[in-house]
């Protein structure tokens, strides 16, 4: 039976939980009270298009086989920074915005390039936003099954 090796194209169907057992995400729901995705993960293995240890787990499962995992922070999205909140006066947003708690915005550095960040503060002086990837800072707890090797 083939295994999920290095360069092969995988689909995964997948449920994430945090460390309190709270689902942030799944790719398959029996309820739909469930946040779902649209149907099983794909990616390349060893081409770095997901967290590291989502695909250290996924390498070396056969198609069909079904594992739990837990995922460290250091092989998630890392440690939160609190260098990448930050808090900007609302004299400088662009005219008519009306920022909410929760809205995604996506901010030009001097070179270019761009970012999402969310806003998680807003007064009647300033706003504060977080570039910290929502998930940052926490273990992930993943129910695997793999379901495609192309």
């Amino acid at each position: 039976m083939a295994q999920a090796k290095k360069g092969d194209k995988v689909k995964v169907h997948y449920t994430g939980r945090l460390d309190d057992g709270s689902v942030f995400d799944s790719s398959e729901c029996s309820d739909s009270d469930c946040d779902c995705s649209s149907g099983p993960l794909e990616f390349t293995i060893g081409e770095g298009q997901v967290i590291p240890g989502f695909e250290e787990a996924v390498f070396g499962m056969n198609i069909d086989e079904t594992k739990s995992v837990h995922i460290p922070v250091d092989q998630a999205y890392g440690e939160r920074i609190e260098e990448m909140v930050a808090q900007v006066p609302r004299t400088e947003l662009p005219a008519g915005m009306a920022p909410e708690v929760g809205q995604q915005l996506e901010v030009t550095q001097e070179d270019g390039n761009i970012f999402p960040v969310v806003i998680t503060e807003v007064t009647d002086t300033h706003i504060s936003i977080d570039a910290n990837h929502p998930l940052a800072g926490q273990n992930l707890n993943f129910d695997l099954r793999l379901v495609e090797i192309g």
